[in-house]
């Protein structure tokens, strides 16, 4: 029997309430062999006065060994197989910003990036250019134009951008062509299945004609596509939990998630502190809340170790202000690990808490990715946290006589 369906036969409904915050890449590793990830470095009293009254383990975003884009990780936290539900993160980025994908659109997130004169790539995120930098330059590429394919092209956040093919024939099987570091060009688009050939095609010649469009616009000169994909059709939050869903975001792709099962984007949030005010405000008309944290993963991405301690901290210290609300569940995690040492996502497993009135306290009082190896939990595929959240919030009868 499929999850999904289990849950459905054995959901019920309460006043429960559960909060799920997701530091994104919040996994991370030591700087030397003997020392100390980001997680246990950073002064964290309050998740350590948690640990003591929950439970802890590492959850396992896909499969061991296996590193997650933000997609799949935030998939399996939110009980879908990301194995069995495949997004691409073009889908995420445009349903993110509030873009309708029709049947038959292939969206595509970009990224601008700086390349040498040779066409060799010295920045992957051009320098992380600002939203407002790079609003008219996306809309220069508004300009270009492809026989028989309607284009549509949309600022996302800082350096990303979507792109928007919708004509007869497209399919979203198109490899990335972000080779995953400097010093190299860019890849050409590539097909991965016959059907995706023309969206391969149209794809090269979107590109020949920014290329010539951003030569100029240093350090946004060129830009590469990732996550090629179709509209997905998923089962919805209330449909298999029985649950009202929120999500509490702030970068477009996360509230493309989010919406993609089910989920209400509420709240126009652009940090942390305004993201705990709009669930206060919210808390009573909602059974679940999403509340994602962003900058765990960009300072791992940027080998920033002390940044992103530093930022752990800042989510620490907001902890208190959520409790207030006394939810029925709270969960802390990560969507994968980000290690600064690695400066990308990783295949580790990620740090988890969870606390409730009924769980089954370890032994721990602190809680870091050293605890959570020998924690309650133990090692758990991140499929079956949802279960494990609406068991705790009272919300699955019993199975069988």
């Amino acid at each position: 029997m499929d999850m999904h369906d289990l849950t459905r036969e054995l959901q019920q409904a309460n006043d429960s309430k559960i909060v799920m915050i997701v530091a994104d890449g919040l996994g991370g590793l030591p700087l030397q062999p003997d020392g100390k990830t980001e997680l246990e470095t950073a002064r964290t009293p309050h998740l350590d006065r948690l640990a003591k009254l929950g439970v802890q383990g590492g959850s396992i975003p896909v499969k061991p060994g296996i590193a997650p884009g933000s997609g799949p990780g935030h998939l399996g936290l939110f009980g879908y197989d990301p194995l069995q539900y495949r997004i691409g993160r073009g889908a995420l980025e445009a349903t993110g910003i509030g873009f309708e994908l029709q049947p038959g659109d292939v969206a595509i997130r970009c990224n601008f990036i700086t390349i040498d004169d040779a066409g060799l790539i010295t920045d992957r995120r051009a320098g992380r250019i600002s939203t407002e930098a790079a609003a008219p330059v996306v809309a220069s590429l508004r300009q270009i134009k492809i026989p028989d394919v309607e284009v549509f092209v949309e600022p996302v956040k800082e350096y990303r951008f979507v792109v928007v093919l919708r004509g007869k024939g497209l399919e979203g099987d198109v490899a990335d062509t972000d080779p995953q570091q400097t010093g190299v060009p860019p890849l050409d688009p590539q097909a991965t299945t016959s059907g995706s050939r023309r969206t391969a095609e149209v794809a090269k010649e979107f590109l020949r004609q920014a290329r010539e469009i951003l030569r100029t616009q240093a350090p946004a000169n060129f830009h590469t596509m990732r996550g090629f994909a179709a509209k997905p059709n998923l089962p919805s939050f209330e449909e298999v939990y029985g649950l009202r869903a929120a999500s509490i975001a702030v970068y477009p792709m996360y509230k493309g998630l989010a919406h993609l099962v089910g989920m209400k984007n509420i709240g126009r949030a652009t940090d942390l502190s305004a993201q705990v005010d709009v669930l206060r405000e919210a808390w009573k008309d909602f059974d679940f809340f999403f509340l994602h944290y962003k900058y765990t993963d960009s300072t791992g991405e940027d080998g920033a170790f002390d940044r992103k301690v530093a930022r752990i901290e800042e989510l620490d210290a907001m902890l208190p202000a959520i409790e207030t609300l006394k939810p029925t569940v709270l969960i802390v995690t990560g969507d994968h690990s980000t290690p600064s040492f690695l400066r990308s996502h990783s295949w580790h497993p990620v740090p988890t808490l969870l606390v409730s009135d009924c769980c089954r306290p370890d032994l721990h009082d602190t809680f870091g990715e050293r605890t959570c190896v020998t924690g309650g939990l133990g090692l758990f595929e991140a499929k079956y946290l949802m279960p494990l959240a609406l068991a705790n919030a009272g919300r699955l009868g019993k199975y069988g006589a």
